[in-house]
């Protein structure tokens, strides 16, 4: 390998697997391969949903070992979830998995204390039953001396050092996207000792060394440096945004769909909270303006229900099914749970009057038809409320292997759709440790360099959106 060319292990864990990718990044190149895959499979136990998270270790471990030696190390995962710490750095058992219902009603008492208007005012965050804030109210905290978020978390147990990454300490609830700092009237009214947390850290900064029994684990040979990244990975994957000036939409697709914009500064309007817009953190001073859709979690959780069928002849048989038969709100706190997905979205249909969708393929041309409503919905929301224009989406994630969705999504939007990459997150990833070094320089030109090497695939909106204004009144009639 040229002198110029460095390898960084990125760590990219999702809600359903993780994944340790090896980037090998030159001046002019930027090469991603896979280097170990793991399942990420909740465990239900009699106390409630809790993640596996030494299993998840493991994985990053054995993926590591896999990787071969590397520059750096830099880890990503979903947002809101933690591990909390005794006072001598032990884990407190396993982190609770947001799908917990152990948060159900703790919103309405937090409001009773600081209304939601004035939340939304000072943190910029949607509401969302399972948002860390509403988390630790419900958590009895006894015996925690340090709360670690996820990627934070395997940071620590690789390196021995703790530290809070900024971009996911931002969808805590508990940052003010202003001063990119703490809320400390909010952490004090609602009764939460920002003590638990460690000092934040942004992007880019060191967090550590890979600790010699890591060393020893993995075969690698240290000093091997942990640089944190954008750690919440639709911060990650967001910095992977292939998109050339500021007129541009991002819809970062996977269990979740991210839909928004790359703002400088918040959108704090009672307006936008009304419409459930977040203000996120992201690099170089942006904030991700966006709105959190369910997903092709609809999907997969059809998928899981009907016996796990192949996936491309099930898609096939959706995109024969008519356009926008039947639609449901993709955003909806029903579908949230998991089990009995097919029958949840029947009963959804049948509830509005709608033709029920019967046949796997029906149900698949149902989510996808809604997902891309979901959309439209959310980036013509987001135009007008941030005041921003936007002439392109860029559809990132796992979904762009959804052809049907990404050209539905093209259809709805009215707009082009230009689907690529899909390990945007582990890209995202590798970009910031790639910075670090001085390979990359600021966050254009890394994305000039994802345009470049990265293969994109672009779909032009078809027919007349007419036909989704129509269902989208059809939605909100219901």
């Amino acid at each position: 390998m040229s002198a110029s060319v460095k390898s960084y292990a990125a760590v990219d864990l999702g809600a359903s697997s993780g994944r340790v990718m090896v980037g090998r990044v030159g001046p002019d190149s930027l090469e991603l391969t896979e280097a170990h895959r793991f399942v990420n499979r909740p465990v239900r136990l009699p106390e409630g949903l809790r993640w596996d998270i030494l299993s998840l270790y493991g994985g990053v471990l054995d993926g590591l070992r896999a990787a071969g030696q590397v520059d750096s190390v830099g880890i990503d995962s979903w947002a809101v979830d933690y591990g909390l710490l005794d006072a001598d750095g032990a884990l407190l058992g396993n982190p609770v998995h947001y799908r917990d219902s152990r948060t159900e009603g703790i919103a309405q008492k937090v409001w009773a204390t600081v209304p939601a208007p004035d939340l939304y005012a000072a943190t910029g965050l949607q509401y969302a039953p399972f948002n860390t804030l509403y988390q630790l109210v419900a958590d009895q905290l006894v015996g925690a001396r340090r709360l670690l978020l996820i990627p934070d978390l395997l940071a620590y147990w690789l390196t021995g050092e703790q530290g809070t990454e900024l971009t996911n300490a931002s969808t805590t609830q508990l940052i003010d996207p202003r001063t990119r700092g703490w809320s400390y009237d909010i952490a004090e009214r609602v009764g939460i000792d920002l003590e638990l947390f460690a000092p934040l850290r942004q992007p880019g900064d060191r967090a550590g060394l890979l600790r010699p029994e890591v060393l020893e684990e993995t075969g690698l040979h240290g000093p091997v440096p942990v640089t944190a990244v954008g750690s919440h990975d639709t911060a990650s994957a967001v910095a992977a945004v292939p998109a050339s000036g500021e007129r541009f939409a991002y819809i970062c697709t996977g269990t979740w769909s991210l839909a928004g914009l790359e703002l400088d500064a918040p959108v704090l309007t009672e307006e936008s909270r009304a419409a459930n817009f977040t203000n996120e953190l992201g690099l170089d001073g942006t904030v991700r303006y966006l709105r959190n859709i369910m997903g092709l979690w609809l999907l997969q959780e059809c998928v899981r229900a009907w016996g796990d069928p192949d996936l491309g002849e099930l898609l096939l048989e959706a995109a024969k099914v008519p356009a926008l038969r039947s639609v449901v709100d993709a955003g909806d706190a029903m579908f949230l749970a998991p089990g009995r997905m097919p029958e949840r979205i029947a009963e959804a249909c049948r509830a509005s009057g709608q033709p029920v969708p019967v046949s796997p393929a029906e149900v698949t041309r149902c989510i996808l038809d809604s997902l891309a409503l979901a959309h439209r919905k959310a980036v013509e929301e987001a135009q007008r409320l941030a005041d921003h224009p936007v002439d392109v989406v860029h559809v990132v994630g796992g979904g762009t292997r959804n052809a049907l969705l990404c050209q539905l999504t093209a259809d709805a939007c009215g707009l082009p759709v230009v689907a690529g990459p899909t390990e945007a997150a582990a890209l995202g990833n590798v970009l910031v440790q790639a910075r670090a070094h001085g390979l990359v320089g600021d966050l254009a030109g890394g994305r000039e360099l994802l345009t470049r090497t990265q293969p994109l695939t672009r779909y032009e909106p078809q027919g007349d959106t007419a036909r989704w204004r129509e269902a989208q009144a059809r939605l909100a009639r219901d």
